[in-house]
């Protein structure tokens, strides 16, 4: 399979990216008419708004919002991650390769093996068929030696020595027992030398524990940061973002980040 090439222009100036993004319209439009997809988008939006319980079920429970989450909420996390791992700059170093915790279509683990010039190889975890098959699929069409495995967010399996590990946009979706759990099997990850990254939205409203949960992970040598990053998005995502009265001129995040040493014996 060919690599990707690492780049100084932004992924969404790519060609890669517009193929992919191509690939996404005729992939799911195929059966359904944008109308259905902005309507579906504006109800995917109001379940995210809401964040009342766990919204991924509700998410993914109609064609229509799976294909709505694909086609805009999938490629706005892939450009924000990959913006992130590019600030992030030397602390982000390319890793051997990615765990993609929750990996819904497999976007934050693309854009990190992307930034790392396509060469890390992508192990996408996720509960959701539809989810699994949809990041395998990503894989392939951004040139990325990935897998997916059906498993819990609290079971990893090991982490061999110079991994990466990616929950992006997860634990803001948890119950608060549920994601303390995961939190503190991240922080016993990153104590044994894997680098971990958490990116989640940017509004305190939808994580009022970030605070508590940044200090956690400081106490361990993570950094906490928030991130605006001004993009151009190409026409199709732009009529979608305006769909949903949204205004993405800027890609928001906030995230965690520990480096691991890279020297680690395997994490099981």
């Amino acid at each position: 399979m060919p690599r990707s090439q690492p780049t100084t222009a932004p992924l969404e100036e790519s060609d890669l990216f517009h193929r992919w993004f191509e690939a996404l319209e005729g992939r799911h439009l195929a059966n359904l008419r944008v109308q259905e997809v902005t309507r579906a988008l504006r109800a995917l939006s109001s379940v995210y708004v809401q964040r009342r319980g766990h919204t991924v079920g509700r998410a993914l429970d109609s064609a229509g919002k799976r294909a709505a989450f694909a086609l805009f909420y999938a490629p706005l996390h892939l450009l924000t991650t990959h913006h992130l791992i590019r600030a992030l700059g030397d602390d982000a170093a390319p890793p051997r390769s990615i765990l993609d915790v929750g990996c819904g279509t497999g976007v934050a683990g693309a854009a990190w093996a992307l930034a790392a010039g396509g060469a890390p190889r992508v192990t996408g975890i996720d509960r959701h068929p539809w989810a699994r098959a949809e990041a395998r699929w990503t894989y392939r069409q951004l040139r990325i030696e990935g897998e997916t495995r059906a498993g819990d967010l609290l079971t990893l399996p090991p982490i061999a020595p110079g991994a990466s590990l990616v929950a992006a946009y997860v634990l803001n979706e948890l119950p608060t027992a549920t994601r303390e759990r995961l939190e503190s099997r991240l922080l016993d990850v990153a104590t044994r030398g894997t680098s971990i990254l958490i990116i989640e939205p940017i509004a305190r409203s939808v994580a009022p524990w970030w605070d508590r949960t940044a200090s956690r992970f400081a106490a361990v040598g993570g950094r906490a940061d928030e991130w605006r990053f001004p993009v151009e998005l190409p026409a199709p995502l732009l009529l979608l973002d305006k769909a949903a009265g949204l205004d993405h001129r800027q890609l928001t995040a906030r995230s965690l980040f520990c480096r691991g040493s890279g020297r680690s014996r395997e994490v099981e």
